[in-house]
């Protein structure tokens, strides 16, 4: 029944009993009934173009607002920095900043954070830029990571050039090497060939942060829908119809499994380093896969970095997840933005839902702070983990890898 003749019936069946007795044949009509409604004919056609669509839910049900974390945090994914090409041709990259020391401290402090780790920190005198202008002038507050030199890829000593590269960064005040997408999805040789994520040129660079006790924060390959068909079935379609670079289906791109399978064949291969895989080891959509692997590698560890997303819609799957592996579970915010005077809000604003999630029991909320959500058309579930385990995702399971205090 169509939802106006269900309109009609339902009426009918409303003005029934006061209805007069049906009249005989050949009867005057009778008047209209003054104030009788008038059922419409037809249903107005209504067209709401889908990112219009801003649904907001009848439930009631509770909601905390988490200002400040229960226990002191430390962030593992922030990019207070970043690497672009000069403009003079040179082959070392200039880095630019996306964020100000002094008003993140701020957000820092009102919301219980401890520390940031800049995974993004750049090479060279860009990176010795960001550590005096972060690290060195914040002592604590701050920790910077190395990037690879892929700039010297085509050279013939590029393993030890990269090795070099390595050990010169951390004599300088890195903390951790961050390998970004680009290899893997990106990074071409001079031929136009993808450098696979476990070529075996980069074996010098992993062992090196493994004997200089560097961990690598590692992210390959991208959420399951974005290698899938951009179509009506692609549950994050508005994500990619915005933003349609960040399709890896079709041309030349290697599956997401064969990205996967790469990075797990690095982490085997290097067991003296320690792995963290971001955004939750690059697979929050099938926790039993991610929970095989940290099974299986013992030097690797995960972060939730913008993956609340997956993880809040399968609550009961991710608090067994925590649960299992609560001290190898790192946490992360992941928070990019080109205006480094809007950088501390932004933090802070994707700090409180993250507590919110991690710490409370609510239920059916968005995780996302703009119009529209960010990445799919679904609400998530508080975990309400235990005190235990948010000590360790919060603060201890980073201070523990990176060496700080406890």
């Amino acid at each position: 029944m169509s939802g106006l003749s269900r309109r009609r019936w339902l009426q009918a069946l409303a003005l029934g009993a006061a209805a007069p007795p049906p009249r005989l044949a050949g009867a005057a009509p009778e008047p209209e009934r003054p104030g009788s409604p008038a059922a419409p004919e037809t249903c107005p056609e209504t067209r709401l173009a889908l990112h219009d669509f801003e649904p907001r839910s009848m439930l009631r049900t509770s909601e905390s607002r988490v200002e400040s974390a229960r226990f002191p945090v430390i962030d593992v994914h922030a990019h207070l920095s970043g690497e672009v090409r000069r403009q003079d041709g040179a082959a070392e990259p200039d880095v630019i900043l996306r964020g100000e020391p002094g008003s993140l401290l701020e957000a820092m402090d009102r919301r219980n954070v401890r520390t940031i780790v800049n995974l993004t920190g750049g090479t060279g005198d860009g990176l010795r830029r960001v550590l005096a202008g972060f690290d060195e002038a914040h002592p604590g507050r701050f920790l910077t990571a190395t990037v690879p030199s892929y700039e010297l890829l085509e050279e013939p000593r590029y393993p030890q050039l990269q090795a070099d590269s390595i050990q010169e960064a951390a004599a300088a005040g890195a903390r951790g090497l961050k390998i970004l997408k680009t290899l893997g999805l990106y990074l071409r040789d001079a031929g136009g060939k993808l450098v696979a994520v476990d070529d075996p040129r980069f074996d010098p660079m992993w062992e090196t942060c493994g004997g200089l006790g560097l961990p690598v924060f590692i992210h390959v390959a991208d959420p399951a829908a974005f290698f899938l068909p951009a179509d009506r079935f692609n549950e994050r379609y508005e994500e990619l119809a915005e933003n349609p670079d960040w399709s890896f289906h079709g041309g030349d791109f290697p599956s997401r499994e064969q990205l996967l399978e790469a990075r797990n064949r690095v982490v085997a291969r290097h067991p003296r380093t320690r792995f963290v895989g971001l955004h939750v080891g690059n697979n929050p959509e099938d926790l039993e896969w991610v929970s095989g692997c940290l099974d299986r590698y013992p030097n690797l560890d995960v972060e939730i970095g913008a993956r609340i997303a997956e993880l809040g819609r399968q609550p009961r799957g991710a608090r067994r997840f925590f649960d299992r592996h609560r001290e190898r579970i790192l946490f992360g915010s992941d928070v990019v933005t080109d205006e480094p005077a809007a950088a501390a809000e932004r933090y802070a604003a994707r700090w409180a839902i993250t507590f919110r999630f991690l710490e409370t029991e609510d239920e059916y909320f968005p995780y996302w702070t703009g119009r529209v959500p960010s990445q799919g058309r679904w609400h998530i579930y508080g975990l309400g983990l235990s005190d235990e385990i948010l000590r360790s995702v919060y603060h201890d399971n980073a201070a523990r890898l990176l060496g700080l205090p406890g």
